[in-house]
């Protein structure tokens, strides 16, 4: 009987794999450190982050709440925030990542305020995806006046 409980706790255990890190997963990631950046992870991000990766993924919600908690382990795992966004500037053109620059700013402005902290986070990206400053002033600018905040 011992050895049956033994075997019990010495079961494998099923873990959640980690995804690669590839474009998907890396945007993924980076909208959620991009949300959780000013310290507070809230729903409204988290909601944007679905609707954003089930837009452009073609995923339905249940689908896109899935990707979204791989890319949070992704996040996790990944203390590089460089390391994300030059997987996605060596994976994609140039009018994907500045789609990608638009799709962080519409994540930080979700919850109706921006912090300093979030768009100095921002620029760093823009800068490693190979955006220009005033390339990325406009993609800011639209991102604001569609969320309400210009």
């Amino acid at each position: 009987m011992f050895e049956r409980l033994l075997s019990l706790f010495q079961a494998e255990r099923k873990v959640t794999e980690l995804p690669e890190a590839d474009a998907r997963h890396a945007l993924g990631a980076l909208l959620v450190r991009a949300a959780k950046v000013d310290r507070a992870y809230l729903f409204e991000e988290v909601e944007e982050i679905d609707n954003l990766l089930a837009h452009m993924y073609g995923l339905n919600k249940l689908q896109a709440a899935k990707m979204r908690a791989q890319c949070e382990k992704l996040e996790e795992a990944m203390p590089d925030t460089e390391t994300l966004a030059r997987v996605l500037h060596d994976a994609i053109p140039l009018a994907e990542r500045e789609a990608a620059v638009k799709s962080l700013w519409t994540v930080v402005l979700a919850d109706g305020s921006e912090q300093p902290e979030e768009g100095e986070f921002l620029h760093q990206i823009e800068r490693t995806l190979g955006v220009s400053p005033k390339r990325a002033m406009h993609i800011h600018a639209a991102a604001a006046m569609e969320a309400g905040q210009l």
